[in-house]
């Protein structure tokens, strides 16, 4: 497996300093604790669903070794990565017993009867599947003036990005076999992006909440969501999303240019509501 890239200070999401981490500068920051602790629930959740696209795929040796060998180890890396911090600066939070409940509620949806009809199709799935963990890291890192879990976000960002790359890839490959259509192409876009925002933030936001706040209210519950899709907003790049969003469409570059407005301005509305 090639070696987890490092930045400047030297440092990967395997050897974390977490000794480094400027705790007067996020420990009461709230919104960033339930960013932090949701999303390591959904990457540490990865296990779950590499099993179901290691079965959807395992007609596919290249499909299936890269999913085993490189893609599930780096999303469980990030949750742990993710986990580690939570546990270093909010350690009164019983991240165990709120992420056994998740886990039990998600993995009865995390089937792979919710895939797409065909490879290819599922393959455009997967990239916005990325694109939205790619853009959320870079709209975390921009909510903090801590070092340390910026550099995490950062760090977890570029390999998002690299998986998107790795799907699209393999999209292409597929769609080379058995063509695609764009209104099959849009269609699994927007099934997609439904699903990603009904279902993985929404379920492991609720058990942070559960365990956190020692409530299940949930007027409560929507107010934070409320709060927090207000603050990311704020920083989420809108434009780099819809550009990974629209390349499986193949467009013309003219037509790519006209819709990437439109297409931002929806993506934000749809991920962010």
């Amino acid at each position: 497996m090639q070696a987890h890239r490092t930045d400047g200070d030297g440092w990967t999401l395997d050897n974390i300093p977490l000794q480094d981490v400027d705790l007067a500068r996020v420990r009461d920051r709230e919104d960033l604790f339930y960013l932090v602790a949701a999303a390591s629930f959904i990457e540490i959740a990865a296990e779950l669903y590499t099993a179901n696209l290691v079965q959807t795929f395992a007609d596919d040796a290249e499909v299936r070794g890269w999913l085993e060998a490189h893609w599930q180890v780096e999303e469980v890396r990030h949750g742990r990565a993710l986990r580690a911090y939570v546990n270093h600066v909010w350690p009164d939070f019983d991240w165990p017993r709120a992420y056994a409940a998740f886990y039990a509620d998600y993995s009865q949806h995390c089937t792979v009867e919710e895939f797409e009809p065909t490879h290819g199709l599922e393959m455009v799935a997967r990239c916005v599947v990325e694109t939205g963990t790619s853009t959320y890291y870079q709209a975390l890192a921009a909510q903090t003036d801590e070092p340390v879990l910026a550099g995490i976000a950062a760090r977890i960002r570029a390999e998002e990005i690299g998986h998107y790359k790795h799907f699209y890839r393999y999209f292409r490959k597929f769609s080379a076999r058995q063509p695609t259509g764009r209104l099959a192409v849009l269609g699994a876009l927007r099934r997609r992006l439904v699903e990603a925002r009904q279902d993985d933030a929404e379920c492991a936001l609720r058990h942070v909440f559960a365990v956190r706040d020692g409530s299940a209210d949930p007027a409560r519950l929507h107010a934070l969501r409320a709060r927090l899709v207000r603050q990311m907003k704020q920083q989420y790049p809108v434009t780099m999303a819809a550009r990974m969003l629209l390349k499986p469409l193949d467009l013309p570059s003219g037509v790519a240019r006209v819709v990437e407005g439109p297409v931002a301005r929806w993506t934000a509305w749809v991920l962010q509501r």
